[in-house]
C-alpha cells in the first residue's frame, strides 16, 4: 500500500477544548472554518457538540451550511466574513448567523433578512474586518436596537503576550463596547491564555483545539505516517532527486516515501525537515516532489515499513518551522489523497 495515513484523534480535540474552556467563566465557542482547519468539519464539529460546545464560527456561509448539515437544529454557527451578496437563501435556510462587519452588510441583512439573527464585528486595531470606530458610532444605536447575538473583535498579535497591541486593542474594544448589554468577544485561543480581562463573554478557540501554537499544552491531534517505497545504497558524488540539489558526501542509504507536495507536504521544508522511523530521526534529502520525498535512512537500524512526518515525535509546529511558516498552514494544506482515520470519537 502507497497511500500515506492521516489518523485524527477526535478525543484529543474533546480534551483541548474542554481544557481552554476550563481557564475561563465564559462561553467557550469553536472555530471550524476552512474544514475544521483541514481536519474535516463534520467529523469535528460533531465532536466539539459531544465535548458541549454550542457554537461555532466559520469563514463562509458556504461552510456554515455544511456545518449545519452535521449538526442539526440547535447550534448557533456564525460566519466570520458576514452577510455577502447573494448569501441571504443560505443564512435563512441553513439558519446562520452573519458577524456584520460594515454599514453596507448591517443594509443588506435587515433588508434581505429582516429579524434574522445576527452579531457585529468590530475593528479594534487589526485593520482586517469589522466596523471602524466612526462607522459603529453612526450605526451603533440602530444595530444594538435590533439584540444582536455577539459583539466581537479579533486580537492581531495574541500569541505573543507581551505585545503592546494586546492591550491597545483590549482598551478600544472596551470603548467601543461601553454599556452595551450584548455579549462580547474579543478572545480566541491566544486570548483565552492572556487571562480573564480577555475572555468577556465567549471565547472562540481555533489553532489550540487542533494541537497547535500558542496552546503549548495541547495533545496533539494529527498524525501522519507515510509508507516506505524503496531502499537503495547512494555512493558519495550521487545525486538524489530533482536539480542535483542534494549530493551524497559519503555511501548513504536512502529511502524513497510516498507522498509530496501533491499531498500538502510544502516542497520548501526541503532542506531543514526530518521525519521519524520508529525512534531514529531521519533528514529529508533532495526536493520534495509531488509524490515522492527522498529520505536518509543510513542511521536505522530496521527500516519500519511506514515512516512518521506528523505525530508523537513532532508537532505540526516543527514541521511549519522547517517550512518557514506557521501550523495553521500545516493542518490546512493537508490533502485529499491520504488514507484518513478518525480515533477517539
Amino acid at each position: 500500500m502507497a497511500q500515506a495515513q492521516l489518523t485524527i484523534d477526535l478525543g484529543a480535540i474533546r480534551a483541548n477544548w474542554r481544557a481552554l474552556a476550563a481557564m475561563n467563566a465564559a462561553e467557550t465557542a469553536a472555530v471550524v472554518k476552512a474544514d475544521a482547519y483541514g481536519l474535516g468539519a463534520d467529523r469535528v464539529s460533531k465532536a466539539l457538540a459531544k465535548a458541549g460546545a454550542r457554537t461555532f464560527f466559520v469563514a463562509q456561509a458556504e461552510e456554515g451550511v455544511l456545518v449545519r448539515e452535521s449538526l442539526g437544529d440547535g447550534p448557533t454557527i456564525g460566519i466570520f466574513g458576514g452577510h455577502m451578496e447573494g448569501d441571504a437563501p443560505l443564512i435563512r435556510d441553513a439558519n446562520l448567523t452573519p458577524m456584520i462587519n460594515s454599514i453596507d452588510q448591517m443594509l443588506r441583512h435587515v433588508e434581505s433578512l429582516p429579524g434574522h439573527p445576527f452579531g457585529i464585528q468590530l475593528d479594534t486595531g487589526m485593520n482586517r474586518l469589522g466596523m471602524e470606530a466612526g462607522e459603529w458610532a453612526a450605526l451603533r444605536e440602530i444595530a444594538l436596537s435590533q439584540n444582536p447575538f455577539l459583539v466581537m473583535s479579533h486580537l492581531a498579535c495574541a500569541d505573543e503576550p507581551t505585545h503592546g497591541m494586546n492591550e491597545f486593542q483590549l482598551q478600544n474594544f472596551l470603548q467601543m463596547t461601553d454599556g452595551i448589554k450584548a455579549q462580547r468577544s474579543l478572545s480566541a485561543t491566544g486570548g483565552t491564555l492572556l487571562g480573564e480581562h480577555y475572555h468577556f463573554d465567549m471565547t472562540r478557540p481555533g489553532i489550540g483545539l487542533y494541537g497547535g501554537l500558542p496552546f503549548v499544552d495541547a495533545q496533539p491531534v494529527a498524525s501522519l505516517s507515510i509508507p516506505v517505497i524503496q531502499v537503495r545504497e547512494v555512493n558519495p558524488g550521487e545525486s538524489v532527486g530533482y536539480g542535483n540539489s542534494w549530493v551524497a558526501r559519503v555511501p548513504s542509504r536512502i529511502a524513497t516515501i510516498s507522498a509530496g507536495y501533491a499531498d500538502g507536504i510544502i516542497r520548501a521544508m526541503g532542506p531543514k525537515a526530518h521525519v521519524w522511523a520508529n525512534e531514529t530521526r531521519c533528514k529529508i534529502v533532495g526536493r520534495i516532489s509531488m509524490d515522492l520525498i527522498g529520505v536518509d535512512v543510513g542511521p536505522v537500524k530496521d527500516l519500519p515499513d511506514t515512516v512518521e512526518l506528523l505525530g508523537q515525535h513532532q508537532s505540526v509546529d516543527t514541521v511549519a518551522d522547517a517550512a518557514g511558516t506557521i501550523g495553521y498552514e500545516i493542518l490546512t494544506s493537508l490533502g485529499h489523497r491520504y488514507a484518513r482515520t478518525y480515533v477517539g470519537g
